[in-house]
């Protein structure tokens, strides 16, 4: 097992990375920090094989902690900025995983980790979400749950803790938070447009300005994921 530690300074962030590394099964969670400081000394003292971390964090940023750390792990860097990757490949990283990350590209970079660490031990396992096309949402009472297939969702629109899942044919609401449901979605054709809203890339029919059009539905596009969105659009002309 390889040792993982996420190190973010924002938690909903590193929440995932953990989710991600819990799912898979040749690595082991062994904490995560908003702390690059404690990370440091989890380092210094042998307690960690891999460290999954962001660049901008306040004290010390990804760049100077891997100029320190030197070769005493190795890192995969995790980023909503491109510009860095340059340096981050200057000072071996493994692998550069751009925010919002997906659990697909995630294993991609888990797995030439584990060539990397544990080469005697490495066999191609397809990840877990490239087996399943479908996704299990919480029904209304206790232990109800009802199967979705991902090619029938057109939408996902998050309230609080509530979430409704938008597909051809039903709207189902289910107690679950967006976050956590986007975690378990393949990226792409599932994308986060907007803190509310999570979109089908596939059931676009429409772009215009600020907002998209599934069917007859308009949802807008927020400020923080609109230059990532457009990239993604323009690269499918």
């Amino acid at each position: 097992m390889i040792r993982c530690l996420a190190v973010d300074d924002e938690v909903y962030a590193s929440d995932i990375i953990a989710s991600f590394i819990s799912k898979t099964p040749f690595l082991e969670l062994v904490g995560t920090t908003t702390n690059a400081f404690e990370a440091l000394a989890m380092v210094q003292e042998h307690k960690v094989d891999l460290i999954f971390l962001d660049i901008q964090m306040p004290e010390l940023t990804g760049i100077q902690f891997l100029k320190i750390c030197g070769d005493k792990c190795r890192v995969i860097l995790t980023t909503a900025y491109p510009e860095y990757a340059l340096d981050g490949f200057d000072l071996n990283v493994v692998d550069y995983l751009l925010k919002p990350i997906s659990y697909e590209r995630f294993y991609k970079a888990a797995q030439k980790a584990q060539q990397i660490i544990s080469p005697s031990q490495y066999e191609v396992v397809p990840a877990p979400n490239q087996i399943n096309d479908f996704i299990f949402v919480k029904g209304d009472t206790k232990n109800k749950f009802i199967k979705v297939n991902y090619n029938e969702i057109l939408y996902i629109e998050g309230l609080k803790n509530y979430v409704s899942v938008y597909t051809e044919s039903q709207r189902i609401v289910t107690y679950q938070a967006l976050r956590e449901l986007e975690t378990q979605l393949p990226q792409p054709p599932f994308y986060r447009l907007h803190k509310s809203y999570i979109i089908s890339l596939e059931k676009i029919k429409m772009i215009d300005g600020n907002a998209l059009y599934i069917g007859d539905q308009s949802i807008p596009i927020g400020d923080t994921y609109r230059e990532e969105f457009f990239k993604i659009v323009r690269e499918k002309k």
